[in-house]
C-alpha cells in the first residue's frame, strides 16, 4: 500500500498549519479534535488503572498474603474487590481502547477528524463523571456483590454503595454506545476515496468488529441495571426471588454483555497487535483477509457463547451443551489471529523494541489464558473450578496479560506519533521484565490454588493456601514496581525526549505519513492509496528507505 498526494482544498475552516498547534490547555477542554480526545481518554485511563484500579490490587494482595484478614475486614475487602474489578475494566480496559481508535481511526483511513467530532467530545467527558460516581460508591456503604453485581446479594448489601455503583456503569455504558457509534460511521464513510475496506490496517477492522459488539450487547447491561435498580430502590421484583423475581434472568441479561465485553476489551489490541508484529518484523501481516474476517467472526460468536459462565446455575444439559460447542468454536477464529502473528515474525528481521517485546508478552500471556479458556468450556471442568481461583488466574491471563500487554504495547509505538518524542527503550524494557515476571508470579499460582479447591473473592482461607498466595503477593509488588519506569520514561520523554521523525518504524500506515505529532487537519492534503486491493503491507523489508515507497501526504520540507 502506497500514497501519494492529492491536490484537493480542505473543506474546513481551520487554516492548515503545521506543526502542533494545539495548546496544553487544550487537553484540559471541551476539544473535538479526534487526537486531543484520545490522548485525554489515554491519560485518564492510565491514570485510573495505576492510582487506582492497582493500588486497590495491591492492598488486597497484602491481606490475602495470611489466611486471617488481619488488614481490612472481611466487607472492606468485599468493597474493595468490587470496585477494583469495576474500575479496571470500566475505567481502563474499555476505554482505553476507545482512547487509540480516537487517536489512530482518522490518521489510518485518511479523515480529518471523527465523523461525530462533538459526539466524540461528549462521550469523553462521560468518563469522569462516570468514574467520580464510581470511587464515591465504596465511601457511601461500599457494593460488595463483585463486578458481576449478582441478586440476591446486590440487594442486600450496601445498597446506598450499589445504587451509585449501577449509576456510574450506565453513565460508563452510554459514553461506550457513543464512541461506538461514532467509530463505526467514521471507518465506513469516513475513508479516503481510494481506500477499500481490505485496504484498511487491521486495527479499523477490529473497531468494526468491536463497535458491533457494543451497540448490540451494552443496551442489554443497560436494561438489566435499570430493572436491578428498580428492585434495588423502588421495590420492584425483576430479580428478587422473595417477590417472585427470578435472578437467574439477570444473570442471562449480564452475561450477554459481559462475554462479549471480553472481546470489546482484546480485539482493539488484536488490530493494534497486527499492527505492531508486521511493523517490527519488517513483513508483511500473514494472512491479512484472514486476520480481519476473523474479527467479524469473532464479533458473531462472542453473542452466543454468554452462558458458559453459567454451566452451575441450573441451565439444563442441552442448552450447556450448544454453549459449550459454540465456546470452543469461537477458538477457531482467534487461533488464526495467533496463527498469523506468529507467520509474520517467522523468518522476520524482528526489531526487539519495547512495543515488540509486550506484543511477544501479548502472545504468550494470551495463550496461556486461551488454553485454560478452552478447559473451561468444558462443562465437568467448568463445574469443578467454578468460583475458585482456576477463574480468577484465567481471566487475568486473557485480561491483563493480554489487554493490559496490548495497551502498553501500543503506548511504546504510538507514543512518538503521539508526542513528537521517543520513549527510552532501556527504562521500556525494564518496565516489560518487571511486568512479565510480577504478571507470571501473580497469576500463574492460582491455577494451582483454583485446583486445590480455594475459592475467590474470600479474605479468610485455610492456610494450606498460604505459600502459594505469599508468592502470589510477592508477584502483585513486582508489578506495582513495575509501573514506576514506565511512568517517568513517559512523562520525561513527553517533555525531553529525543525528537521523533514523521515515521521512526518506517511503518507503511497512512498515520505515519504526516508529522508527528499531526498538525491540526492530520494531513495538508489528502493521501491517495496507489497500489490495489490486498497489497496492505507491501513494500516491508530490512534496507529499503520508505521515503522511496512513499510520496508524503506532507511536503517534505515539512518533515
Amino acid at each position: 500500500m502506497t500514497v501519494t498526494s492529492e491536490a484537493t482544498t480542505p473543506t474546513s475552516d481551520v487554516p492548515m498549519l503545521l506543526g502542533n498547534e494545539r495548546k496544553w490547555t487544550d487537553y484540559f477542554t471541551f476539544c473535538t479534535d479526534h487526537k486531543v480526545i484520545g490522548i485525554q481518554y489515554l491519560v485518564t485511563v492510565i491514570s485510573s488503572f495505576i492510582w487506582i484500579g492497582g493500588a486497590l490490587a495491591t492492598v488486597m494482595r497484602t491481606e490475602l498474603a495470611t489466611p486471617a484478614p488481619d488488614l481490612v475486614t472481611p466487607d472492606v475487602y468485599n468493597g474493595m474487590l468490587t470496585l477494583h474489578g469495576t474500575v479496571m475494566l470500566f475505567l481502563w480496559i474499555v476505554p482505553a481502547g476507545a482512547g487509540l481508535a480516537n487517536y489512530l481511526i482518522p490518521l489510518m483511513i485518511g479523515a480529518r477528524d471523527m465523523a461525530f467530532p462533538r459526539l466524540n467530545a461528549i462521550a469523553f467527558w462521560m468518563i469522569p463523571p462516570s468514574g467520580l460516581l464510581l470511587i464515591s460508591s465504596f465511601f457511601f456503604e461500599p457494593a460488595q456483590a463483585g463486578w458481576t453485581s449478582y441478586p440476591p446479594l446486590s440487594l442486600t448489601t450496601g445498597a446506598v454503595g450499589e445504587g451509585i455503583w449501577i449509576m456510574s456503569i450506565l453513565v460508563g455504558g452510554t459514553a461506550s454506545i457513543l464512541g461506538g457509534l461514532n467509530f463505526l460511521v467514521t471507518i465506513l464513510k469516513m475513508r479516503v476515496p481510494s481506500m477499500s475496506l481490505t485496504d484498511m490496517p487491521l486495527f479499523c477492522w477490529a473497531m468494526i468488529a468491536t463497535s458491533l459488539l457494543i451497540l448490540i450487547s451494552t443496551p442489554v447491561l443497560a436494561g438489566a441495571l435499570i430493572l436491578l435498580a428498580f428492585d434495588l430502590l423502588a421495590g420492584t421484583a425483576f430479580f428478587n426471588p422473595t417477590g417472585g423475581g427470578n435472578p437467574v434472568v439477570y444473570q442471562h441479561m449480564f452475561w450477554f454483555y459481559s462475554h462479549p465485553a471480553v472481546y470489546i476489551f482484546v480485539l482493539p489490541l488484536f488490530g493494534a497487535i497486527s499492527e505492531v508484529v508486521s511493523v517490527h518484523a519488517r513483513k508483511p501481516i500473514f494472512g491479512y483477509r484472514a486476520i480481519a474476517y476473523s474479527s467479524i467472526v469473532i464479533s458473531f460468536l462472542g453473542l452466543i457463547v454468554w452462558a458458559h459462565h453459567m454451566f452451575t446455575s441450573g441451565t439444563p444439559p442441552w442448552l450447556r451443551m450448544f454453549f459449550m460447542i459454540t465456546t470452543m468454536v469461537i477458538a477457531v477464529p482467534t487461533g488464526i489471529k495467533v496463527f498469523g502473528w506468529v507467520a509474520t515474525l517467522w523468518r522476520g528481521k524482528i526489531a526487539f523494541t519495547s512495543a515488540m517485546l509486550f506484543a511477544f508478552g501479548f502472545i504468550a500471556l494470551f495463550l496461556i489464558g486461551g488454553i485454560s479458556g478452552v478447559m473451561l468450556a468444558a462443562v465437568p471442568f467448568d463445574i469443578h473450578v467454578h468460583d475458585t481461583y482456576f477463574v480468577v488466574a484465567h481471566f487475568h491471563y486473557v485480561l491483563f496479560g493480554a489487554s493490559v500487554f496490548g495497551i502498553f504495547m501500543a503506548v511504546y509505538h504510538w507514543f512518538p506519533k503521539m508526542t513528537g518524542h521517543m520513549m527510552n527503550e532501556f527504562w521500556g524494557k525494564i518496565h516489560f521484565t518487571l511486568t512479565f515476571i510480577g504478571m507470571n508470579l501473580t497469576f500463574m499460582p492460582m491455577h494451582e490454588l483454583g485446583l486445590m479447591g480455594m475459592n475467590r473473592r474470600i479474605a479468610l482461607y485455610d492456610p494450606q493456601f498460604t505459600d502459594l498466595n505469599v508468592l502470589a503477593t510477592i508477584g502483585s509488588y513486582i508489578m506495582a514496581v513495575s509501573t514506576i519506569p514506565f511512568l517517568i520514561n513517559a512523562v520525561w520523554s513527553w517533555r525531553y525526549g529525543p525528537k521523533a521523525p514523521a515515521n521512526p518504524w518506517r511503518a507503511l500506515t497512512l498515520e505515519w505519513q504526516t508529522l508527528s505529532p499531526p498538525h491540526i487537519e492530520n494531513f495538508e492534503e489528502l493521501p491517495v492509496l496507489k497500489t490495489g486491493p490486498y497489497d496492505y503491507g507491501l513494500g516491508y523489508t530490512a534496507e529499503e528507505d520508505p521515503a522511496e515507497l512513499y510520496e508524503h501526504a506532507v511536503p517534505a520540507s515539512a518533515v
